[in-house]
């Protein structure tokens, strides 16, 4: 059981919502870490469930591509080069929906910590560079409980590349852009996109509150930042 205890509140939605689940209560809070592969995310996150953890607050944690019934199915499909744009969206928010319903509203209701390692902010901002209606790429995602913390770490695309690389040895076909075709080079295509990415985040960060932290500083200076605004957010609930 979670230790800390958080008061009640209705389950808010971005958009209409999910019909049965309008007249719940929830008890825990919903934290977003958002940013492109290479930001850190993962690192932080590890590090962020550590101290909340050893605070006495009880944390899931979720992320993309995380569904029992979903996430193999995108891997699978994503090699089957290329995948529609529509299609891949669609997928997605599958997969998220099952995690939803399965994972993340439970959590919530038992008065758990839920930090996410990206949201549908990411699955809107893919959708729209890819020439999707930003409205439907909204809507589409109506469904998706309002988030009480969002972050975003914020690097430059050729930080990102030497990261990326340093790691993989390679770059990912869909976050390099390759399948909607903005360079012939993919050092060139992956920058464009990752610079695109960018600009579709700082266009939702006032309508989704984030905040946004410079994920180019050294790791322990961006955990810093993060864990203080978090610490500082909980004190007062």
């Amino acid at each position: 059981m979670p230790v800390h205890s958080y008061l009640a509140r209705p389950l808010e939605f971005y958009g209409e919502g999910i019909p049965y689940l309008k007249n719940i209560e929830v008890k825990g809070r919903l934290i977003v870490i958002e940013g492109p592969d290479g930001s850190g995310r993962s690192t932080q996150i590890q590090s962020i469930i550590t101290k909340l953890e050893s605070d006495g607050h009880a944390v899931v944690n979720t992320g993309l591509k995380r569904s029992e019934l979903i996430g193999q199915g995108i891997l699978e499909a994503k090699q089957k080069l290329p995948l529609g744009k529509k299609t891949l969206t669609l997928f997605y928010a599958a997969d998220f929906v099952d995690q939803l319903e399965h994972k993340i509203i439970p959590s919530l209701q038992a008065g758990y910590i839920v930090l996410a390692d990206r949201y549908i902010y990411t699955l809107i901002a893919r959708s729209v560079v890819r020439g999707l209606s930003n409205s439907w790429s909204h809507d589409l995602f109506g469904f998706a409980p309002k988030a009480d913390l969002v972050f975003y770490l914020d690097v430059k695309p050729e930080e990102l590349f030497h990261r990326v690389f340093q790691k993989y040895g390679a770059l990912d076909y869909y976050e390099s852009g390759a399948d909607i075709g903005l360079s012939d080079d993919l050092y060139d295509s992956f920058v464009e996109y990752q610079k695109r990415m960018a600009r579709e985040f700082q266009k939702m960060a006032k309508q989704y509150h984030m905040v946004r932290i410079d994920g180019n500083k050294p790791l322990n200076e961006v955990y810093s930042s993060l864990q203080t605004k978090i610490d500082q957010y909980l004190s007062g609930v």
